[in-house]
């Protein structure tokens, strides 16, 4: 999570509540309501702007923008733990087969942060807007979870551990074979809580932002041990997804490599049920990229600040096949991101969660700076565009079989006017490529489009003549494209609106033949 270490030449944390010209005006301002942490070991102070006009709109604001994307989902179906990999590989399904479609956030340091009471609010807003998975680390210390303390404890003063290796007496040192039972009971009652709410958790056993030289003063023989430990007391646990790594910019590094290997093998050596696998270096990977990892992990995590389409592609045409998801890009509320730099803003989420499902993906994490940290505040951002467009990217997938959704990687569905990919160095706010998928049978055709102009599509990709419709991903509506249905035969030309609700021009075109014969 590469948010972490953004911060602008004063020492403030980034943060953005808008477009990327209202982001840097608010940097540029000198508003009232900024939080200190005050420094340690000479570490320049992170301050975080919270202007305090913001803090007593922001609810409102949010939930004012909001309420097009809201649905209950009281009544939706709770999907069966522990999930697996469909029978083609490409997907994830429950213990019943039914197609699993990652819907996610990333409270990472929610076991240290988070009271229970907190917890349980935070749990209970995510499961109102849909959400099905939650990234949470085991582990998390500063420096490099800002707010976070830097031993490693929870907010009321529990440590992980009860002893340490010969050389120190501090978090690198920590004796990965003697965890404390206390913090490890915590531990017990976030992922109950979760499952309580119906939510797979990727869980981080150990991640490498921080630990790694943690890992590297234990070994692999005691990295193996603190492996089986958590094999042993959470395979009971169905709502789990091992995810190692995090930001594992060594992995290239063999001794480095081992140790993160020899915690998940003991895992994998007590708990062969769960699915694992592993985010590796920041800006742009993919799990199998370290080919060692495709013996251990079932499922190929995508992660990438740049155009989503590159990596994602890149993932789905990995060996051997596996799911594939987006876990993580560009956070909202954060400017200034990863590389290419970006910014945020509701568009830059739509493009990057959009195109990473018509791109071969399976779902998605949201990042939001404020809950990943659980920073001071963070219940007045938690209720936001982003999550609101969230839902609406999930209802407008979910309508659909989502999970048989082949990428148009040779521009054989839409043949002309998909735009220009670029390359890795291209901000995702400045692409205007689209991406399109369809469904094997021809029931479906699917494109985004993140800029407003006209597009030629094989009509004979579909079994059957279709109806057309624009899909609004700003506000979640149909419009109807007047002319059809449209025969599937020859190429046929579409041209969105000019500007979505949001005053964008994104849109999504699709394609029904669903309903139709040959």
């Amino acid at each position: 999570m590469y948010f972490r270490s953004k911060r602008n030449d004063d020492g403030r944390l980034s943060n953005a509540l808008g477009s990327e010209s209202g982001a840097r005006s608010r940097l540029a301002s000198r508003n009232s309501g900024r939080v200190n942490r005050p420094a340690k070991n000479g570490r320049a102070r992170v301050f975080v702007k919270v202007p305090a006009a913001l803090i007593l709109l922001a609810p409102v604001c949010f939930w004012a923008q909001a309420a097009t994307g809201s649905t209950a989902v009281s009544n939706a179906r709770v999907p069966t733990y522990p999930l697996k990999v469909s029978v083609n590989g490409r997907y994830l399904v429950d213990r019943s087969n039914t197609p699993f479609l990652i819907t996610g956030d990333v409270p990472q340091s929610i076991v240290t942060m988070a009271s229970m009471e907190d917890a349980a609010i935070y749990f209970d807003d995510r499961h109102t807007h849909g959400f099905n998975a939650m990234w949470i680390d085991v582990l998390v210390a500063g420096p490099y979870y800002y707010y976070s303390p830097e031993d490693g404890s929870t907010y009321d003063g529990i440590r992980p551990f009860t002893g340490y290796v010969p050389g120190g007496t501090d978090t690198a040192h920590y004796d990965l074979t003697k965890p404390n039972e206390a913090y490890f009971a915590r531990v017990d009652q976030i992922l109950t809580l979760a499952a309580n709410h119906g939510m797979v958790v990727f869980l981080d056993p150990i991640e490498t932002g921080q630990w790694v030289p943690t890992l590297r003063n234990n070994g692999p023989g005691a990295a193996y041990a603190y492996g089986q430990y958590l094999g042993k007391r959470y395979k009971h646990f169905d709502n789990i997804i091992w995810l190692n790594g995090n930001d594992f910019n060594t992995w290239k590094d063999p001794g480095d490599d081992e140790v993160v290997r020899a915690v998940a093998t003991g895992i994998k050596s007590v708990d062969p049920i769960h699915l694992q696998t592993i985010e590796l270096n920041v800006e742009t990977s993919s799990s199998f990229d370290d080919p060692t990892w495709s013996q251990i992990a079932s499922v190929n995590s995508t992660y990438t600040y740049s155009s989503t389409y590159f990596q994602m592609w890149h993932s789905y045409n990995q060996r051997p096949i596996a799911p594939t998801f987006l876990i993580e890009g560009h956070y909202e509320l954060g400017i200034d991101l990863g590389h290419p730099k970006d910014f945020g803003t509701p568009l830059v989420l739509r493009r990057q969660g959009y195109w990473a499902m018509l791109s071969g993906g399976k779902g998605q994490l949201y990042g939001n700076g404020y809950t990943c940290y659980f920073m001071p505040g963070w219940k007045y951002y938690i209720d936001t565009v982003g999550v609101a467009q969230l839902e609406i990217w999930r209802n407008f997938f979910s309508s659909l079989p989502w999970w048989d959704l082949i990428p148009d990687q040779d521009h054989t569905v839409v043949t002309a006017g998909f735009g220009s990919p670029g390359d890795l160095q291209t901000r995702v706010s400045k692409s205007d490529f689209s991406t399109a998928s369809r469904t094997r049978d021809g029931s479906f055709v699917v494109a985004y489009l993140p800029t407003a102009r006209e597009i030629t599509v094989n009509m004979r990709n579909l079994k059957a003549q279709a109806i057309a419709k624009w899909f609004d991903p700003s506000n979640g509506t149909y419009t109807t494209i007047s002319g059809g249905p449209f025969a599937n035969t020859g190429t046929q030309h579409f041209t969105p609106p000019r500007k979505n609700h949001d005053g964008d021009g994104d849109w999504a075109l699709l394609l029904d033949a669903s309903h139709g014969s040959h």
